[in-house]
């Protein structure tokens, strides 16, 4: 289009991949969703039965990959009490400033959208606004400087994006069942387009850096889950974008890729009611995450992996 700025060839990789003529957006039944929930329902509802009637089980993706990596580490870390801190708050800024820059009007500067976005957060009433005003200088340089990397790589690698591809950035996702008692939520780090009818034309992508897993798929299935029980047509294509190496990893969107995360979620639900309410000892099962692990020091497996390999590298963002 006249007056738009010339595509890099990795901006124009990206237009291309998450692009789809209207011959290559799949049709689903009119009963998925429906049959979907029927099937989480069969499944969760004689597990539900072991949750007390006042409590309510919430479950994110975070969860359901702990629970099927170690179970020893999910334990371990559900019982430490959260804290903000610059690996964990990185994350949140990068993406309020890639908000920020589908609605900024001007040159899009990334430490301009970083400032931005940090004076956002600041004077937000939830967690990450207490702990950044009381964040010490040093560390706000530090997270200032890791969100504008994220930033720049992201602007670098992707097109503008426009208002009629209909960009969402950190839109929630929810799916109440069994009366209440289990809830599953999510929050998809950017979507683009929208479903026509029973016809798919969403995408759903996850920002990361470091190294590839399989997780990083698990977590957009489920998200892809929540998204069809909650409008009814699945999303077209899920993918995962690696900021650092400025590529993608992408899935159709198939019955099939629906039907697997069903299943999934009813084994990791399992898991957690089973480790918390049955008091079931939990399973250790030694990996790459051992390096992040706060009970590693006194877990004879995982010590016995970490010192079996010393040179693990799949980068900071590997858990997603």
């Amino acid at each position: 289009m006249d007056g738009d700025p010339p595509l890099t060839p990795t901006q124009q990789e990206v237009l291309d991949l998450l692009g789809a003529t209207p011959g290559q957006r799949p049709a689903f039944d009119l009963e998925l969703a429906a049959e979907l929930e029927d099937l989480l329902a069969t499944g969760l509802l004689p597990l539900a039965r072991s949750i007390p009637d006042d409590d309510t089980l919430f479950v994110s993706k975070h969860q359901l990959g702990q629970v099927h990596a170690c179970e020893a580490r999910y334990l371990a870390e559900e019982a430490e009490e959260f804290e903000w801190s610059v690996p964990l708050a990185r994350g949140t800024v990068a993406h309020k400033a890639i908000e920020l820059s589908v609605h900024w009007r001007g040159p899009l500067h990334p430490l301009t959208l970083v400032d931005e976005a940090l004076g956002r957060l600041e004077n937000d009433s939830s967690g990450i606004g207490h702990w950044l005003q009381g964040t010490a200088e040093a560390e706000r340089a530090e997270l200032r400087g890791e969100a504008n990397d994220r930033v720049a790589a992201f602007l670098e690698c992707w097109p503008p994006l426009k208002r009629s591809w209909r960009p969402v950035t950190e839109s929630r996702v929810r799916s109440e069942l069994c009366g209440g008692k289990i809830v599953l939520s999510g929050k998809v780090d950017l979507s683009l387009g929208q479903p026509h009818g029973l016809v798919a034309g969403k995408v759903l992508v996850d920002l990361k850096t470091g190294g590839g897993s399989p997780v990083h798929r698990d977590d957009l299935r489920f998200y892809a889950l929540l998204e069809t029980l909650r409008v009814g047509t699945p999303p077209r294509l899920l993918a995962t974008f690696y900021l650092d190496r400025g590529r993608f990893e992408t899935e159709q969107v198939t019955e099939g890729v629906l039907e697997a995360s069903v299943h999934r979620v009813v084994a990791g639900v399992a898991r957690i009611i089973e480790l918390h309410h049955d008091r079931r000892e939990p399973v250790r099962r030694p990996g790459p995450s051992c390096r992040w692990c706060p009970v590693s020091a006194d877990c004879e497996p995982g010590t016995r992996y970490l010192s079996a390999d010393d040179d693990l590298d799949l980068g900071e963002d590997w858990e997603g």
